[in-house]
């Protein structure tokens, strides 16, 4: 089977019959990085079904791919649609524009971004009625504000009550967050006894969290850590990308 070209993922976002080709297009599209002039305008489009009632599943999916892919296209186009969605009652909307907008580097969203979690662990980190969801999605908020960059003081304040969320995974992102903003290495310390959880998925997360945030000085903790090599070999590469240490790099190959 031929692989499909960009004009045939184009017109399979276009059409609205089929939306499993739509969910793909979208996510090809931010994939490819694509630059072709109607991928921004017809991801956008995606969204309107997000305000319909009853929301169909199938459209929400494709909306929710869209919202990715705007993140990695990092069009300021999108910076007014994924701020608005930032509002949406659904979770997993905001989740994924805060992400979005964290990899985009939105300054414009951190305003917004901080008043979701300025109710605190009591507030925002609650969890949800019978539910193991959260009031809001604080690990995609946290690692937003991060991945943005803002240094203020009211970032650091918003962002440091998270550190002591009962949920180790919202305490990695917190922690995170302020080794990007801070470089203070006491959060990277925190981050590495994460790596001794007795969870893997919380070992995992803070492996990530680590790659993400640059800190060199956490590579003999990745090597060591007792995660999947496949694993260390993407937070080492986040890791090489974020600080430009090329000694990341033979760490790498002596994994491989």
């Amino acid at each position: 089977m031929e692989p499909l070209t960009e004009s045939q993922v184009i017109e399979n976002l276009r059409q609205t019959e089929d939306p499993s080709a739509q969910y793909y297009a979208a996510w090809w599209l931010g994939k490819m990085r694509s630059r072709h002039p109607d991928a921004v305008p017809l991801l956008l489009a995606t969204l309107g079904a997000l305000d319909n009632s009853p929301v169909d599943p199938n459209r929400r999916g494709v909306a929710l791919n869209a919202i990715r892919a705007m993140g990695l296209l990092k069009d300021e186009r999108t910076d007014g649609a994924l701020l608005d969605r930032l509002h949406s009652k659904d979770y997993s909307v905001r989740e994924e524009a805060a992400r979005s907008l964290g990899t985009m580097g939105s300054h414009a969203a951190a305003e917004t971004i901080r008043s979701l979690l300025a109710s605190g662990v009591e507030g925002a980190g609650r969890e949800q009625p019978s539910s193991p969801l959260l009031q809001e999605p604080c690990e995609a908020l946290l690692e937003a504000l991060g991945d943005i960059g803002i240094k203020d003081a009211a970032t650091l304040a918003t962002i440091q009550p998270f550190t002591r969320h009962q949920r180790p995974l919202i305490c990695s992102a917190a922690c995170r967050a302020l080794l990007q903003l801070t470089g203070d290495s006491c959060w990277g310390e925190q981050l590495t006894q994460l790596l001794l959880h007795p969870d893997p998925l919380v070992r995992r997360g803070a492996l990530l969290d680590l790659g993400a945030a640059g800190w060199t000085a956490a590579v003999p903790m990745i090597r060591a850590a007792a995660v999947e090599p496949s694993l260390k070999l993407v937070a080492l590469k986040r890791l090489a990308e974020t600080s430009g240490d090329p000694q990341v790099l033979d760490v790498m190959d002596a994994l491989l």
